[in-house]
């Protein structure tokens, strides 16, 4: 009897991410498997504990609820920020990621979503949060 993949065992799968309406945000396919440590928490907690019990070679389609994958998104989260508040020369074209730092030394990511004359709208939500997540997965191999 084939092997289940367990916490702690290192797996390699092939996959294709979709959102509810269909459009493709990520795929393996065409390229090398992804390869992590089932339960470390490299992977959101919806797609990690969809691979427990998997074999080798089986394939599966599931759907992970925007809480277990990136979570909701938060209105909070997006700033509208005037022009001159913005280092000189800085790429805000809308759909540039910007990088800043928070008091504590974090790093915050920012995706520009739009551009007047005067301001710009940053957004620090993952791209994918609220989003409920389809994956097709192939269990590659445990290795």
């Amino acid at each position: 009897m084939a092997a289940a993949a367990k916490s702690g065992d290192t797996l390699r799968v092939h996959y294709t991410g979709t959102l509810a309406d269909g459009v493709e945000f990520d795929s393996s396919m065409g390229g090398d498997p992804l390869e992590f440590v089932l339960g470390a928490g490299q992977m959101i907690p919806g797609f990690d504990a969809a691979m427990h019990g998997m074999t080798v070679g089986e394939r599966k389609t599931f759907t992970i609820v925007a809480a277990e994958a990136y979570g909701p998104h938060h209105p909070e989260a997006v700033r509208e920020i005037p022009l001159g508040e913005l280092p000189e020369g800085m790429d805000v074209s809308v759909g540039a990621m910007l990088q800043a730092e928070d008091s504590h030394g974090h790093q915050i990511v920012f995706a520009v979503v739009a551009l007047t004359d005067e301001s710009v709208t940053l957004d620090a939500n993952h791209p994918l949060a609220g989003e409920d997540l389809t994956f097709q997965v192939e269990l590659v191999e445990i290795v």
